[in-house]
């Protein structure tokens, strides 16, 4: 879509005012609606606005609106810029400013996160607390050569980050993790469309099986066997 001027409303003033090129044609170039330019003629919209020369501006050529106005199915064309402007590129955000004072608290933040979040990422950590990737190994592994005096502390109460950034790493976080599986034996879900339908009956829990039940005489039976066994040792000694 190709881009209308500075500042359409001052522009198709200028041009309602100033030429004779149809509402369509002006409304085309401006990126207005053809009765907005009809209330501009009418002194009913932009009343308070001044009109803005698009030639002064170099962005329409006075040979340009004069083809348009012997022409009223030309569309009016935008001037090619004679300064070329610079590409708005993004640019990449690098790691999180920490304060020089604050920088030696930043192995007690890390070391509270481990313990209290094991779910953030070496990268998320990064980005809350401005550490690097090779300072967190060193405080997972206990390798940091200050890992005697090191005391986990909250980075949000330390000032390394704001509660909403590490809310929204946690969040995301959780996002990340795998479904939990039931187990095998567990119960299972019922699906919406089984459950709601007029024509489901739940299963009623099975009860054990006849030959799952203990049977009490035939247990008691072996006993007074065993007992009687042991009696006739006794009696033969």
């Amino acid at each position: 879509m190709s881009q209308g001027p500075l500042m359409p409303k001052a522009t198709a003033v200028w041009l309602v005012e100033n030429t004779s090129l149809s509402f369509d044609q002006i409304a085309e170039f401006c990126k207005l609606h053809p009765l907005e330019v009809k209330g501009i003629a009418d002194g009913e919209v932009a009343s308070g606005i001044k009109g803005m020369d698009p030639i002064i501006t170099g962005q329409l050529t006075r040979d340009e609106i004069d083809l348009a106005q012997n022409d009223p199915n030309h569309k009016l064309k935008m001037a090619e810029r004679k300064v070329k402007l610079p590409e708005n590129r993004r640019v990449k955000r690098g790691p999180r400013y920490t304060p020089v004072s604050r920088r030696q608290d930043r192995p007690n933040a890390i070391l509270w996160l481990v313990r209290n979040h094991p779910e953030l990422k070496d990268a998320q950590i990064m980005r809350l607390v401005g550490t690097t990737k090779n300072t967190i190994q060193q405080v997972r592994e206990r390798t940091h050569w200050n890992t005697a005096n090191l005391a986990p502390m909250d980075p949000v109460t330390l000032g390394l980050c704001s509660q909403i950034d590490l809310d929204f790493e946690v969040q995301r976080s959780e996002k990340d993790r795998p479904a939990v599986m039931p187990d095998a034996g567990g119960a299972t879900l019922i699906p919406a469309e089984l459950s709601t339908s007029a024509d489901y009956v739940p299963e009623e829990p099975q009860s054990k099986s006849d030959d799952d039940a203990i049977d009490v005489e035939s247990v008691f039976a072996k006993l007074k066997t065993l007992k009687r066994d042991d009696t006739e040792e006794d009696e033969d000694l």
